[in-house]
Parts: structure tokens; sequence; C-alpha cells
């Protein structure tokens, strides 16, 4: 059985990664203070894996502007992230930190590594201002996931924080209706 990590706090860690032309440190602290979202995937130099990381990068803006910081983790070292943000156009428009986890450290604590393969899993975590895990998807390997509906989890997660007592139903989108659970709604819906 695979137990929950929704809710609790992010483990400890403290990592380099490739940002922006440079290697820089990166810890858990770094998350507090505002919401992040951790990316993991299997390996550099790999075929959905830069698919995914560019539609990352294609929605990074709508992120930032939401106050979202996005990191992207594999079990690649940060001189592995230069070099393949250097040598691939898709990788190179990234301008998210891009971490290096060559211990596995992260991926353990996040529940995503392989271990007889030395990777992790397909696995994005949404994460809130406190540090607390708030939506966890894990993905087999060769399927790729959908920035744009991370965006939507993302404002959902944003929308419930801030709106003690509402809930967002499925599809949700913003400016849409929300729900307010109560024993009036029981069956009704």
């Amino acid at each position: 059985m695979f137990p929950t990590i929704i809710n609790t706090k992010v483990q400890p860690f403290k990592a380099t990664a490739y940002h922006n032309g440079d290697f820089v440190d990166v810890s858990d602290a770094d998350l507090l203070g505002k919401w992040s979202v951790l990316v993991f995937y299997p390996a550099d130099f790999t075929f959905v894996c830069p698919t995914e990381l560019g539609d990352m990068a294609d929605h990074y803006a709508q992120l930032q502007e939401m106050g979202v910081e996005v990191y992207s983790v594999s079990t690649d070292t940060h001189f592995t992230h230069k070099a393949w943000h250097d040598s691939s156009d898709t990788i190179g428009k990234i301008q998210y930190p891009m971490i290096g986890d060559p211990t596995g450290k992260i991926a353990r604590n996040f529940g995503v590594m392989i271990e007889e393969d030395g990777l992790a899993l397909r696995g994005t975590f949404v994460i809130n201002p406190e540090g607390e895990i708030k939506v966890a998807e894990l993905h087999d390997l060769g399927i790729g996931r959908s920035a744009k509906e991370l965006v939507r989890k993302v404002q959902a997660a944003q929308y419930v924080a801030e709106h003690d007592g509402e809930v967002c139903p499925a599809a949700w989108q913003p400016g849409e209706a929300t729900l307010s659970p109560s024993l009036d709604l029981v069956g009704k819906i």
C-alpha cells in the first residue's frame, strides 16, 4: 500500500541546481513562503522528459504570475542538467531551477525512487507556502504530464487555501462556481 503524503511537510533536503546559467544551492527552506511545484522525471537526454519539461517551460511565466516557483528534479547531476540545457533547444528554454539528486535522497523523500534503476518516477507535487504537500501525482515512465492541467490544479489549491469552507468540483476553472459542503448538499449533486 502506498502511504499518502498529502498534507505532510516536505522533508529536509539540500541539493545543487542548474538555474539561469549558474549552479545554485536549493533546500526545503527555499520552498517556504510561496507555492512551489516539484516535477520529478527519470533522466536527462531522454524522450518523454524533454516534452514535459518544455511544456512546463511554456507555462512557467503563468505559474510565476500566480506566485509559484517550479523545480524539476532528476537523479542526474547539476552538471548533466547544464549540458542538457546547453545542447537542447527544448530544454534551453527552461528558466526554472533544475535540481540534481544523484543520491536519490529527494526522490526517496517524495516516494518516487525506482531503486533498481536509480531513477525517479514521473511525480508532480504542489506544495503550499507552509511547506505542506497539497497535490501528489504519479505517472508510469511512459505517460507524459500536462502543465496546463497542473496550472488548473494549482489554481484550485490556491483557491481552497484562500476560501475556508469551499471546495472545487471536478474540472473547476477560476471564476466558476465552487461548493460549500454541508448537510443540505448531501445527495443533491
